[in-house]
């Protein structure tokens, strides 16, 4: 994705066939065509009447969104979310051949939750138990620790402190035309879409920005 305003709509990173039979083509290209696309351009409409703000990139406008015009804190906060959350979602996964955990993430998984079997029904349960609209996420907090966590809506773990690893969204647009209420069954079908090589990308990437928060010092030994 593009640094900061105007925000695009990058593409799919696969063919809308590609996630199937877990998500069908129909579910991808209304979800990643219409929803994610909404967010983009609405957050450009707010922007546009920022122009002071309008070089910040998308992470600073969630960290720093006090920072901004009061009347305009809410539209930044929730379609910036909205873009950030769906960017990391649809990168997420893949097709789910080969599929597996890898790496340093493996690792970390087997360290925190005992198995990758249990990190998933940890997640799945997280995913399930959140009432309403919102996403499941596996972060990593600032010492590199793994938690499930949950958020409400378009909300991101950013101002929380942690980093994403990877992040399943709840919201009904994700899945309704495939699964209609069953949200179960649609957890069940993302956990064999996960791209554990790009969730172990994001794993090392928070590494590499918490070691630079604490001035260099490596957190691998």
């Amino acid at each position: 994705m593009n640094g900061h305003y105007p925000f695009e709509l990058p593409p799919l990173p696969y063919s809308y066939h590609a996630l199937e039979p877990y998500l069908n083509a129909e579910t991808l290209q209304f979800h990643h065509d219409k929803h994610f696309k909404a967010y983009i351009d609405h957050l450009n409409q707010a922007l546009e009447k920022l122009p002071a703000y309008q070089s910040w990139p998308l992470e600073r406008l969630i960290r720093e969104n006090c920072r901004l015009p009061f009347q305009m804190q809410t539209a930044v906060w929730n379609n910036a979310g909205g873009v950030y959350n769906h960017d990391l979602y649809f990168r997420i996964m893949k097709n789910p051949e080969g599929n597996q955990p890898e790496g340093k993430l493996a690792g970390a998984i087997r360290s925190a939750f005992g198995s990758v079997e249990k990190f998933q029904e940890r997640l799945k349960q997280c995913a399930l138990n959140l009432f309403g609209s919102g996403y499941a996420w596996l972060v990593a907090d600032c010492c590199g620790r793994l938690k499930v966590i949950n958020s409400m809506n378009q909300d991101t773990p950013l101002p929380r402190g942690f980093c994403p690893v990877l992040a399943v969204d709840v919201w009904e647009h994700a899945y309704y035309l495939q699964y209609q209420n069953r949200r179960g069954e649609y957890l069940d079908a993302f956990l064999h879409l996960i791209n554990w090589a790009q969730a172990e990308k994001n794993y090392l990437c928070c590494f590499h920005r918490q070691a630079q928060r604490r001035g260099g010092k490596p957190m691998f030994r």
